[in-house]
Formats: C-alpha cells, structure tokens, sequence
C-alpha cells in the first residue's frame, strides 16, 4: 500500500545568494541526517513540493534529482519519491591481494567508499522502462532454436545505436550479440587463435583480455602503451590479434589519436593481424568531442566489442562483437559448436530499451551524474590527475614507495583503492593508483578523493603542493 507523504515544514529564501535548487537540497538533506526524513519515508510530489514553496516544480526536480545522485534518495516509478535506506552499509570485501587493491588488514568498522574502478552506477535507473522492456520480452514466446547471430531485432536496433553515437555505418549483418566483452573476446580468441600463437594485449592493460588470450593456449604479448595509447611502432610483426583500448586506454586514460590510428591499420594490414577494439568507455567523454571508432576506419581490419554492463549495468548480460560478414560468419560457427548463447529475453527487453529511446536517455543523463563526479576527483586531486576525458576512472601517478603505504592508510579509513601494479602483465613499469568514481555516489567520491588528497599530503608534501598550483 502507497505510504502518505510527508508534510515538511519546508521554506526557501529568494534573496539568499545559494540557488533555490541548492537550498531545497541542504534542507532535505539535513533533515534525512536528523531522523526528521526516515529511511522508506515517502516525500510530497514535484508538484506538491513547488506549489508549498511557491517555486517552479523545476526547482523541485533538480533538487531531487540531485539527491537521487547522491544516494539519498530513490524513486519507485508509479508509487513517488523515497528516503533511501541511510543505515551505514557494511564494510566490503576486498577482493583482490593487498598488492592491487585495500589490504585485508584493514579493521574500518564504518560505512566503505569503493573508488576501485570497473563499476558504474546502478541505483538510479528509470525503473518504469526497465519494467516496460522485460514486460514486453515476457510476453513473447521462448525461442526454441537460438541464432547465434543474436536475435534480428536487436541486431538492428544495435546498429542504428551505432550509427548514431559511434558514427559507424553497419547494418545488422555486421553485427553479432554477445553476453559482453569478455564472451565476445573470448569466441573471437577461439575462432582465430590456435596454441601458440601470439596475441598482443596493452601493458598495463585490461587483465581479462591476458586471461582469455592464455586460455585459448596462445602466447600472450605484452605490448607498451604511453599517455595516448599503445605504441604502434613497438609492436611486432608476427601478432596474430591485439587487443587495444583506443577509445579510453584501460588504465592510463589516453585516446589514441587519429594519425596512430591510421599507423595501427596501416601495421594491422601489413601483418595481417586482426585488431580487436574494445571501444571501453566511449560512451562517457566529458571535455573533448569522441573520436571516431577506430572499426569505422579499417572494418576489414577490425573487430569491435561494446557492451551494455558499463553504460547500463553489468547483469544484464548483453553485449555486441562488430565485424565483416565473413569473420562474423566464423564467429557463429565457433558459437554453435560451443553451445554459447545470449539469453534471448535478455535480448528482447534491450531491444525495447533501444528502440523507445530509453537507453540514450538513460546514457545522457548518467553522462552528467559522471561528469560530476569526475570535477570532484579533479578538484580535489588537481594535476596529478591524468585520463580524465572519458569513461569512470583516472589515474594518479605515484612514486613506488608510496604507493602501498597509501592504500592500506585509505583503507583504514573506509577508502578502498585500486593500485597500477595490478595491470602490468609481470613487472610494474609504472605506479600509482587507478581511482574509479562510477559505483560511489557524489557525496562517497567527495569524502574518498578528501581522504586521497590528505595522505597524498602527508606522504608527498611536495607533489601535493605542486598538484593544487
């Protein structure tokens, strides 16, 4: 049964120099912080809240939704506006080794900040669309003989969402749905790589791609990467594939420019390998215009991977592999005598996502909730922030020494952080920290980044100086 709102004794100053937004913000906020507001209670309408304030219901809206950034509040679609849960959660489980990420020594009994990278923001979703598109996927039939191509609605809803945010120019013959990066990466490993052979990865880079490479029985290579991405003219000529980063190299940040572009193809072509993008983050870019994807430049060339596990959420289990109808065509013949599929009501309620404009709102409003996010980290942090033009995480370059010392000094203090060294396929060419700001809420990366810049502080008086210059 629907909950009665609360009536708040609520009032703003028009003359006070703090917006009216801003103001109705703090007011609620400290009343969810004195008990006033509790937790599941439920607040007035948009409208209801204007008309009492005699405010424009845009005020109201922007306040709230602020908060919904913030954790402080959720929506229930056709039910209104909630106080969120604000019992303290629980401390995490890190876990990776005390070397990549918080020590598990660490005894914080409070509320965790998680700024590890590698996950985005899940508690603030149109939930009338995400109940609309798995409705409508319900209402179908089960599928009885699955293609491994994917189903054709989706495949062309994918490429329509392709031509318009990638400027890439396929049809739904070029594409193929995947459950994500990693299965597409993994079925393009199995089709085109036999033991022995030598697959290129970034170093430091994406450690699933060594992974998959590895389990496939090739010869993993480890190729150097600098602030723009990896570095055409160190790569060897007998690769059988690469995989590369362009769009926002994972960790370091860079987007490689057009002219390596056009040497990276100019090598692929010589060699004869095949190029695999994972056009990880494009979605996300904040001061610069996206570049176009490197596939839209070589299709013959290359193979691109995308997925909806960044930019919507990481269960939903849908993603997509771009190629030539031949290498496609191979693809699903690896697919078929593997016995891999995507869930087919999976594929349906995204189609519905795609084709009602639902997921492209969702992506341009999560676009500015990051971009939030990201001017904290950047403020707090200041130069000693490089690779923050796009996606859910930057890097801070430390010295070696410091950098233990100063994950395990965050974690006990409730700051989980993620450290360079766990990217490096063997020995750690560079060091520092990866700080991720997708799962945390406004106010967590504010208090995190606060923590961050204290014992960078304490630990390198000097660069912290130089850094707030």
């Amino acid at each position: 049964m629907p909950r009665i709102p609360v009536d708040l004794p609520l009032s703003v100053d028009r003359q006070a120099p703090a917006a009216l937004m801003t103001q109705l913000g703090d007011l609620l906020r400290a009343a969810m912080r004195d008990g006033t507001l509790k937790s599941g209670e439920r607040l007035p309408s948009s409208r209801a809240l204007a008309r009492q304030l005699s405010v424009s219901r845009t005020v109201v809206t922007e306040a709230y939704q602020q908060l919904y950034a913030e954790g402080w509040l959720e929506g229930r679609h056709g039910s209104g506006t909630y106080v969120a849960d604000l019992a303290p959660r629980e401390p995490a489980v890190p876990a990776d080794p005390p070397s990549a990420s918080a020590p598990t020594s660490a005894t914080f009994a409070g509320p965790v900040i998680d700024l590890r990278p590698g996950q985005p923001w899940v508690r603030d979703y149109d939930q009338a669309a995400w109940r609309r598109a798995w409705r409508a996927a319900a209402d179908l039939p089960p599928g009885d003989s699955p293609d491994p191509y994917g189903l054709p609605r989706l495949r062309r809803a994918l490429a329509d969402h392709l031509r318009r945010t990638r400027a890439i120019a396929v049809g739904p013959e070029n594409v193929l749905v995947t459950r994500g990066t990693g299965n597409g990466l993994d079925l393009v490993a199995a089709t085109l790589l036999r033991p022995g052979d030598r697959a290129g990865v970034e170093d430091p880079g994406y450690r699933v791609a060594r992974n998959v490479f590895a389990a496939r029985g090739a010869h993993v290579v480890p190729c150097p990467v600098d602030e723009d991405g990896v570095v055409v003219e160190a790569l060897p000529d007998d690769l059988r594939v690469l995989y590369t980063t362009p769009a926002h190299q994972y960790p370091l940040g860079g987007r490689l420019p057009v002219p390596r572009r056009e040497r990276l193809l100019a090598w692929a072509r010589r060699t004869g390998a095949v190029v695999i993008e994972d056009d990880y983050d494009a979605e996300f870019r904040y001061d610069v215009a996206p570049l176009p994807a490197l596939y839209g430049l070589g299709p013959e060339r290359v193979a691109l991977l995308g997925t909806l596990s960044k930019s919507l959420a990481p269960d939903v289990g849908v993603g997509w592999l771009v190629a030539s109808p031949t290498l496609l065509a191979a693809v699903a013949r690896t697919r078929d005598n593997l016995a891999d599929r995507t869930s087919g009501p999976a594929q349906q309620a995204m189609a519905v996502l795609l084709e009602r404009g639902d997921l492209d709102r969702h992506l341009r409003r999560m676009r500015l909730e990051y971009a939030r996010r990201r001017a904290e980290v950047v403020a707090a942090l200041g130069t000693l922030v490089t690779g923050d033009t796009a996606g859910l995480h930057v890097m801070v370059e430390l010295p070696e020494h410091a950098v233990g010392p100063l994950v395990t000094a965050a974690a006990e203090r409730g700051v989980l952080l993620d450290a360079m060294s766990r990217h490096h396929h063997g020995v750690a060419a560079r060091h520092g920290l990866v700080i991720g700001y997708g799962s945390a809420s406004l106010s967590e990366v504010r208090k995190g980044v606060a923590v961050i810049a204290e014992l960078i502080g304490d630990l390198l008086p000097g660069r912290a100086e130089a850094a707030r210059e």
